[in-house]
């Protein structure tokens, strides 16, 4: 099953572009179809990959702010090649 997931990690302290960096790289290096926006991040592949993904990498991201927010979407599709109608 193929998802899309749209996560936005959200430091609530003073030095939090480390923490979000860090977050993305990881996420850019796993192989998976991953865009960025200055709001969000998204990945986009198989439902295992994507979680298991996500399990590691969303729980070193909150260890690494002291506190924080971590919003997630998913989709069941892919919606990577999404273009608007109108």
């Amino acid at each position: 099953m193929k998802i899309s997931v749209e996560l936005t990690l959200t430091p609530l302290q003073d030095d939090y572009e480390p923490a979000i960096i860090n977050f993305i790289k990881s996420l850019r290096n796993s192989g998976l179809t991953v865009l960025e926006n200055p709001l969000s991040t998204q990945i986009f592949g198989d439902y295992d990959a994507v979680m298991n993904l996500l399990q590691k990498e969303m729980k070193i991201a909150l260890e690494a702010v002291e506190r924080g927010l971590l919003y997630i979407k998913i989709v069941k599709s892919d919606r990577s090649d999404y273009e608007p109608h109108f």
